[in-house]
């Protein structure tokens, strides 16, 4: 299904005598080259125009010396061009550490980074798509994308490089809603470039000075925020939300039964885990991971807004203890994935400490709302657990991956999972070993995720990102008095959500009339993945949708992305309505 849209950038630069289409990427590329300055314009043609036709380069310039030369695209005059490099002579091997690959590799990178630029531009351009979709099939017919024996030339990794923005979502654009983790902040992307350029590993200090150090100085920030008195604890950063949660589910095993580390569960009784019932799949996922097993994992009832009830998690519990089996953990939520819900954690931290078992919070999407003075209240009770799950790659909208395991106690998780390797972690090294931490982890080789987050934080300050999170939770709020009382739309549940998660029903005319309740919530069902599949191929903007329990299909709109607006907003209900109409 074709775009209606994308290209009317330059319709009013179109001529009417028919010479030129105003839907043509050439007169959309001429608008954009006079939008944009320092030559960003002639970068997003580029980057359109995708295929074998790049292959043919434009004439270059000829110097008064017989040399060839273009401009630099610097936006003022200057002296300074560079010298036309022909990256279809050019192969890997020519780039450093090659004698002489100097230049050439300042040449290749620069031609990466015109790429990046002009999608990056594009990203936040609302007059272009969010997504150039294409069925699987389609998509692998369009481009080739196998893999040879032959080495290929600079020209075509180049062209593969487009080739892939091309096709890829624009998680940056302002009408992206799709996921909790969207947007793409300046600071953060400079950040995570300068990391990769560094590209070392978290596990010492030895290899990884810097890193370490800002690792340690920000989780305890982070556990400062949480209310640890004077920051004290532990911590890790690691691969996304669910590793954290299993960390929490490993740390509360081994601290009831650390034998478990040696002799495996046959050494330990029955063990049971608590979650709600709204909870993330990653909680199962742990305790499968971890021999636990999935039907060790008792699911607590939830109220309609989502939260856990807390009577049903100590009866639940007692029952367990009746059974013979050993409550080790309970996992409260604060920010459920679907409804944005947070566990009452101050009743939750009451029955953990009486019947003695570890209060870990996956705090993944909900977390970050303690950097706001103004919703911090919803995590009452989290400076009460033994552990915390944060992933400031959601609502901080810091680049992917950055999630957080907070600990209370300090040294358990070096106890845990600590193996001693004398190739890495020597005695006898001149330093404090203490900043050592890799052997605290699961993973040997860990990637370096502290360093966005961290010059994010220096950039922002904590108020910065205090502002980014309201105003997030302004724009929900703000969509929720839109279509709580418009015509054809239904919330999910009552009340205002708690977070950025809007959950409801858009009903289309040949369905909101109909009275066989039955006949309406089979059709209804079918409603959201068709307006769904419609936004993504007109690519105008994408929002998420699920059935919970008993409930058919329903949009689940959440607002991250600090790029959103009020009039993005808008534009989604205008969109809804325009695609689902005919339903």
């Amino acid at each position: 299904m074709a775009s209606h849209g994308f290209w009317f950038l330059g319709a009013e630069n179109a001529s009417g005598d028919g010479s030129q289409s105003p839907n043509t990427p050439r007169a959309w590329c001429q608008a954009a080259a006079q939008k944009f300055s320092g030559g960003i314009g002639s970068k997003l043609c580029a980057l359109l125009n995708v295929g074998e036709a790049e292959k043919a380069a434009q004439a270059p310039v000829k110097a008064e010396d017989g040399s060839t030369a273009e401009s630099c695209g610097c936006n003022k005059p200057c002296n300074c061009p560079k010298a036309a490099v022909c990256f279809s002579d050019l192969y890997s091997t020519d780039l450093l550490p090659a004698l002489d690959g100097d230049a050439k590799t300042m040449n290749f990178l620069q031609e990466v980074v015109d790429i990046m630029l002009a999608y990056i531009v594009e990203s936040f351009d609302r007059s272009t798509k969010v997504i150039d979709f294409h069925y699987p099939n389609e998509l692998l017919q369009r481009n080739n994308w196998e893999l040879s024996d032959e080495p290929e030339t600079l020209d075509d990794i180049l062209i593969s490089c487009r080739a892939t923005l091309k096709y890829a979502i624009k998680t940056a654009h302002p009408r992206y809603f799709n996921q909790l983790s969207t947007g793409l902040d300046m600071v953060g992307l400079a950040a995570d470039w300068l990391t990769s350029t560094a590209n070392t590993n978290m596990f010492t200090y030895e290899v990884a000075p810097v890193f370490v150090l800002l690792e340690y100085v920000t989780l305890k920030k982070m556990r400062e925020i949480i209310g640890w008195q004077d920051g004290r604890g532990d911590g890790i950063f690691s691969p996304g939300g669910a590793i954290s949660n299993m960390y929490a589910m490993l740390l509360a095993r081994y601290k009831m039964f650390p034998e478990v580390k040696e002799k495996g569960m046959s050494s330990a009784p029955r063990l049971v885990a608590f979650t709600s019932e709204h909870s993330h799949f990653s909680i199962k996922k742990g305790a499968a991971a971890l021999g636990i097993g999935t039907e060790s994992v008792i699911c607590i009832k939830a109220d309609e807004r989502g939260k856990m009830i807390p009577s049903d998690l100590e009866r639940r519990i007692i029952e367990a203890k009746q059974k013979g089996y050993v409550p080790f953990f309970v996992s409260a939520t604060a920010g459920t994935t679907v409804y944005g819900a947070f566990d009452p954690l101050m009743a939750i931290a009451d029955i953990c400490k009486k019947h003695d078992v570890w209060m870990h919070v996956d705090g993944a999407w909900g977390g970050s709302l303690l950097m706001s003075r103004k919703h911090r209240w919803k995590l009452n009770g989290v400076e009460r657990a033994n552990s915390m799950t944060w992933n400031p790659h959601k609502m901080m909208a810091v680049p992917l991956q950055c999630s957080a395991l907070l600990v209370r106690e300090e040294g358990l998780m070096q106890s845990c999972n600590q193996m001693q390797a004398c190739y890495l972690f020597q005695q006898d090294k001149q330093y404090d070993l203490s900043y050592d931490t890799g052997d605290k982890a699961l993973q040997c080789g860990r990637h370096v995720d502290i360093f966005k987050l961290w010059l994010m934080w220096r950039a922002k300050g904590t108020i910065g990102f205090e502002a980014q999170i309201e105003k997030c939770l302004e724009l929900s709020e703000y969509l929720y008095n839109k279509i709580k009382d418009r015509e054809g739309y239904e919330m999910v549940f009552d009340g205002k959500p708690q977070h950025t998660n809007v959950c409801f029903w858009y009903l289309p005319p040949g369905v909101r009339y109909l009275e066989d309740k039955v006949e309406k919530m089979k059709r209804l069902h079918k409603v959201a993945p068709v307006i769904k599949a419609r936004m993504m191929e007109y690519g105008t903007t994408m929002v998420s949708y699920q059935p919970q329990g008993d409930k058919v299909n329903f949009f689940r709109m959440v607002i991250s992305n600090p790029a959103a607006t009020f009039e993005d907003i808008d534009f989604l209900i205008e969109e809804i309505e325009r695609l689902g109409q005919d339903l």
